[in-house]
C-alpha cells in the first residue's frame, strides 16, 4: 500500500515555538513535535516545511499542489494578509486544512478573518499542536471519504 503524501505547512514565526509567547503557542518546538506525529501517523508519508517568506509559500504550495493527497497549512500572519496564499490554496487540486494553535477569534480582531478558509478543505483552530493531529488524522482514516 502506497502513503499517502501529506505536507505539514508553517508561516511567519512558527519557527520560533517553543520560544515565542509560550502562554498562547506552548514551549515545544515544532521540529520535536513533527518527530512525534511521524511516529504516531507511519501510514502516512509527512514532510514538513516553514518559511517566513510569502514567495517561499506560494511556491511550495505550487510545488505539491498536484501531487500529494494533502496540506496541513498554518499561515500565521499571512492568513489574515495573503491574497496570493489563498488564490494558491484555490488554484491547486490537493486538498488544504488550516490549522493554528491558537483559537484566533479569542485574539485581536485583525485575526477573526482569514482569506484562506473558504479554499480549504477544513479547519482547526484553538486546540494547540494537538490540531494538526486532528488534521492528519483525517487522512489517516482506513475509510474513504466523499468530502474529496
Amino acid at each position: 500500500m502506497t502513503k499517502k503524501k501529506i505536507l505539514i505547512i508553517n508561516g511567519p514565526n512558527l519557527n520560533l515555538l517553543g520560544k515565542r509567547e509560550p502562554e498562547i503557542y506552548g514551549n515545544q518546538n515544532f521540529e520535536d513535535y513533527f518527530k512525534t506525529l511521524k511516529k504516531q501517523f507511519p501510514r502516512l508519508n509527512l514532510k514538513y516545511f516553514q518559511s517566513n517568506h510569502e514567495g517561499a509559500l506560494l511556491n511550495k504550495l505550487h510545488e505539491v499542489g498536484f501531487s500529494y493527497n494533502g496540506v496541513v497549512l498554518n499561515g500565521g500572519a499571512f492568513t489574515h494578509t495573503s491574497i496570493a496564499i489563498a488564490d494558491a490554496i484555490a488554484a491547486i487540486t490537493t486538498p488544504v486544512i488550516e490549522v493554528h494553535i491558537s483559537n484566533v477569534h479569542a485574539r485581536e480582531a485583525f485575526r477573526h478573518h482569514s482569506f484562506f478558509s473558504k479554499h480549504c478543505a477544513g479547519i482547526i483552530v484553538g486546540m494547540g499542536l494537538t490540531g494538526y493531529e486532528l488534521a492528519l488524522r483525517f487522512w489517516d482514516r482506513k475509510t474513504p471519504t466523499s468530502a474529496f
